[in-house]
């Protein structure tokens, strides 16, 4: 799916075997890729037809399904990698980004950079601001840009991430959930880690962890 703004486009591919949203961002001559959690082959030839420069390599958090390609789209681009510094050390140890449970190995580079509450991340023309958002694990961050935000696996249209798994808060998440809430309009388009994409209004009306049924 693509959101197109003057020279702005958000493209969305299914990919791995947890079908993670990866999504290939572009502003003018300038790309990047969030959450590569497979495929890399398909990532890679995509880029390659939108042609262009490839930035960064952005990690909403340190899960497997969500840095699994990583490796393979930064020896083939150059990009940088950028991640949380305390989700930094899951890409390297497989039993911490949970690679073992699923029954493989993996292990993708080091950060190239760490980006934290309050960095912006320049992609062509378009501004992406890093908002800090534990909960799902330590090191989750969102994005938020002019007009859409990339919420990985803190926020679903209909749903939240899972926070059950080694370094999951309920009590992060929840605070998370509140924060985001006071800066997404309704308007915004959200691109979450899994599932169908919609409004953040689409949001309020269908997912039950933005009203009464789990107050923050």
């Amino acid at each position: 799916m693509s959101s197109a703004k003057s020279d702005f486009s958000v493209e969305r591919l299914e990919v791995g075997p947890l079908q993670t949203n990866c999504y290939i961002i572009r502003s003018g001559e300038e790309l990047a890729v969030v959450d590569p959690g497979g495929d890399g082959p398909d990532i890679l030839r995509r880029l390659a037809e939108l042609g262009g420069t490839v930035r960064f390599v952005i990690n909403t958090h340190g899960h497997v399904d969500h840095v699994a390609a990583d490796a393979e789209i930064i020896g083939e681009t150059g990009a940088e990698l950028l991640i949380h510094p305390y989700d930094g050390q899951m890409l390297l140890e497989p039993d911490r980004n949970l690679s073992v449970m699923m029954g493989h190995s993996v292990r993708a580079p080091e950060a190239s950079r760490f980006v934290v509450e309050g960095d912006v991340i320049k992609v062509g023309e378009e501004s992406l601001r890093v908002v800090h958002t534990p909960g799902h694990t330590p090191g989750g961050i969102c994005l938020i840009g002019r007009d859409c935000a990339f919420t990985g696996d803190t926020l679903f249209l209909d749903s939240i991430g899972r926070v059950d798994f080694p370094g999951g808060d309920e009590r992060a998440m929840r605070s998370s959930l509140a924060r985001l809430g006071t800066m997404l309009s309704r308007q915004m388009m959200l691109y979450p880690g899994h599932g169908p994409l919609g409004t953040f209004g689409r949001a309020l009306l269908v997912n039950p962890f933005l009203g009464g049924i789990w107050v923050a």
